[in-house]
């Protein structure tokens, strides 16, 4: 891929329902070898460092269903400093190039996905539901309660057509009604 084509971007959280970055389109796409997952502790934005939240991360195994962005060439330089910015300014994520299946593609594509960085001090690992639960109810930080994050994440994935089923059982532990 050179400069001068367009490039492809995968979300599977807030970057879905948030594309703060100029895109062309944006398309239903699937991602093998990674799944989104609460995965990150959050000690400034849905936590503090005395009682952290957890929020998501595009973690190795299983596979995700998102959303593909195709930023066309002309901005390619800039959206991607944004995104840049945005998703890597604590080494929380790894920028890798991976293949994406897009909906209305005949062929896979290569595209940009912003995975969680293993030896980040953000990393907490996998969390069983009730753990996750726990970390949930007590974040709350610059961007406001980690449980305002969660249903919203929630509540977006389904409105595309998606269900995770366990975000949704993190959901339910923490606000058993959802």
């Amino acid at each position: 891929m050179s400069i001068n084509d367009d490039c492809w971007v995968f979300a599977y959280g807030s970057l879905m329902w948030h594309a703060d970055f100029p895109h062309a389109e944006a398309r239903p796409a699937k991602l093998y070898g990674y799944h989104r997952a609460l995965c990150l502790w959050s000690f400034d934005y849905r936590g503090t460092r005395e009682k952290p939240g957890l929020v998501l991360g595009l973690d190795r195994g299983g596979s995700c269903r998102g959303m593909a962005f195709r930023i066309e060439a002309k901005d390619r330089e800039a959206a991607m400093a944004h995104l840049m910015a945005r998703e890597t300014a604590k080494g929380e994520y790894h920028l890798r190039w991976l293949t994406l299946f897009v909906e209305g593609s005949p062929a896979p594509i290569t595209g940009a996905a912003f995975v969680v960085n293993h030896a980040n001090e953000h990393y907490a690992g996998p969390q069983s539901a009730d753990a996750a639960a726990r970390l949930v109810a007590q974040g709350h930080g610059r961007r406001g309660p980690c449980l305002d994050y969660l249903k919203n994440t929630v509540t977006h994935l389904k409105e595309m057509g998606i269900r995770d089923r366990a975000l949704e059982r993190v959901l339910k532990k923490v606000e058993p009604g959802a």
